[in-house]
């Protein structure tokens, strides 16, 4: 074989993932699936629980009587209207699927905007509960925020933000192009 064909035939030779790639886009792509994932049906089966009954349920109207919300927009307007803000995070969260957001090339506006909806409707779950001194649902609540608030940062910190391989630990300066 001439040196000119063996060049040839390298320079077509498809490149192997290598182990620190595999690392890279399979930690990357658990991490946009479990927010994806978590944070899209924590709300979708709220937001379906709620708009599916219509009414919010008796012990709760219980709890709220005489509270602002029973009074304005009233117990079932409240719980129907946090039921489509809750559904309102799906459907943005599905949009940012459908525009490939996921992808490590893609910013990822919408999906930050559906979190923000996300710590938008527990902060309203969160006043609601502390309204009717319920602390320790108040609690709960203000947990869930910071967690979606956390989720938020880690988004942030994924590619195209930093390096495709922070999180796996492969972003060593030797392997950084891989």
């Amino acid at each position: 074989m001439s040196a000119t064909s063996l060049h040839s035939h390298q320079t077509h030779a498809v490149a192997r993932p290598t182990v620190a790639s595999i690392t890279k886009l399979v930690t990357y792509s658990g991490t946009l699936a479990g927010v994806y994932l978590s944070v899209g049906f924590l709300f979708y089966y709220a937001a379906k629980e709620k708009l599916t009954a219509g009414a919010m349920p008796a012990g709760l109207q219980k709890v709220f009587a005489g509270s602002f919300f029973a009074s304005v927009p009233g117990d079932n307007a409240a719980w129907i209207l946090l039921g489509l803000i809750e559904a309102s995070i799906v459907v943005v969260l599905a949009v940012s699927l459908a525009r490939g957001e996921f992808l490590p090339t893609h910013r990822k506006p919408i999906l930050l905007s559906g979190l923000s909806l996300g710590l938008f409707a527990t902060a309203l779950m969160g006043f609601a509960n502390d309204m009717v001194g319920s602390t320790s649902g108040a609690a709960e609540l203000f947990t869930y925020f910071g967690l979606i608030a956390v989720v938020m940062m880690l988004v942030r910190q994924l590619a195209p933000y930093r390096p495709l391989g922070w999180l796996s630990g492969n972003d060593t300066p030797a392997e950084a192009g891989n």
